[in-house]
């Protein structure tokens, strides 16, 4: 694989500390949602997870839309359900995955097939693919 750019990004005390980029440009305060027993307040890993995977969708939609002539709409949007909790085989902790797909405009049928192909195409979904379960949704 060429890679073609390498985004680096800091993380420090963990889930109540601070991500940054080597860049400057992000520079977020983290803390455990109460949820998970913290005191909330500030975003987490998977709200962070679930920004990058929403827009990273769009991307491979807007790829595959180019690629074979479907006009993707311009208020196309995703919305990333990112769920943390333990494992069934008590290893640990695992995510699951919606991605809730608004395609306004675009046939049904057209739409589907057009979250299907982005899905195959898009770098998260290669990356969690037999890792952790995504369900992709047309809204």
């Amino acid at each position: 694989m060429k890679i073609l750019y390498t985004a680096t990004a800091k993380a420090t005390g963990g889930r109540d500390g601070r991500a940054t980029s080597d860049d400057g440009l992000l520079d977020v305060a983290l803390a455990a949602p109460k949820a998970l027993g913290g005191a909330g307040g500030a975003t987490n890993p998977e709200q962070l997870f679930a920004a990058g995977y929403s827009a990273c969708f769009i991307g491979a939609l807007k790829f595959v839309g180019g690629r074979d002539k479907i006009a993707v709409p311009a208020d196309v949007s995703v919305t990333a359900n990112v769920g943390i909790g333990p494992r069934d085989d008590g290893e640990g902790f695992g995510l699951d995955v919606t991605l809730n797909v608004s395609l306004p405009g675009l046939d049904a049928a057209v739409a589907n097939d057009l979250v299907a192909r982005a899905h195959k195409v898009c770098p998260y979904s290669h990356a969690t693919r037999g890792n952790i379960n995504v369900t992709t949704k047309l809204v």
